[in-house]
């Protein structure tokens, strides 16, 4: 498990090592330049080889997904043994609520047992709503054919397109009024999270639906 840390105001310097998700980054020889991270970013040196620059973003990428499950898992924990003050926790610790929100509603659905390892937090994020038995066959599928998160979204896109035929009948929501800087704010949001805004409404609808049920 990666720890996260509060550095105090002096940068906290380490080297990016080779060994996928080990967190005890390990210094190069004496002499040798090395990449070094701060807390505003990289210190790269001036040369620098493909293959160590190849294994150095895949190092952070782990660091970057492992965290997203981390957090999610950390504020479930708060929600449920502290609940009148986690809240608290998340703005002593200087989180974003909402992004937290995000990833504890994917960390709710997958059990550890069920989470891929070689699969980004992203692709479970994708098919949380579904229910599981469905959600681990596409991740199964995401695995075996090495997807990326994009394509996965895509082929279930088209797979939805092909049970449009034999989906249940459809009930019309109410005709709400909004006021326009509201309706571009979901449309924003919907285009940052690379979704048709229809999709995005629904979904958007069906999480909030699954956190005051209790699901």
């Amino acid at each position: 498990m990666h720890h996260i840390t509060k550095h105090d105001q002096r940068d906290r310097h380490l080297p990016v090592g080779r060994r996928a998700g080990d967190t005890t980054l390990p210094r190069r020889a004496a002499g040798q330049d090395r990449i070094m991270t701060t807390r505003v970013g990289l210190r790269l040196p001036a040369t620098l080889s493909y293959d160590r620059w190849e294994k150095a973003g895949l190092h952070i990428f782990q660091i970057a997904d492992s965290s997203a499950w981390c957090l999610g898992d950390w504020l479930v924990y708060g929600q449920e043994r502290y609940a009148d003050r986690y809240q608290t926790g998340v703005q002593a610790a200087g989180l974003d609520y909402q992004t937290l929100r995000n990833y504890a509603w994917v960390a709710r659905h997958f059990e550890l047992w069920r989470r891929r390892e070689a699969l980004s937090f992203g692709h479970h994020a994708e098919v949380a709503s579904l229910p599981p038995a469905d959600a681990d066959t596409w991740l199964d599928r995401a695995e075996r054919h090495s997807w990326s998160r994009n394509e996965l979204r895509l082929q279930l896109r088209e797979s939805r397109r092909g049970n449009r035929t034999t989906a249940p009948p459809r009930a019309g929501l109410p005709r709400i009024s909004v006021p326009c800087d509201r309706v571009e704010r979901w449309r924003e949001a919907a285009s940052k999270d690379d979704r048709d805004f229809e999709e995005w409404i629904l979904l958007t609808l069906d999480r909030a639906a699954a956190r005051e049920l209790g699901h």
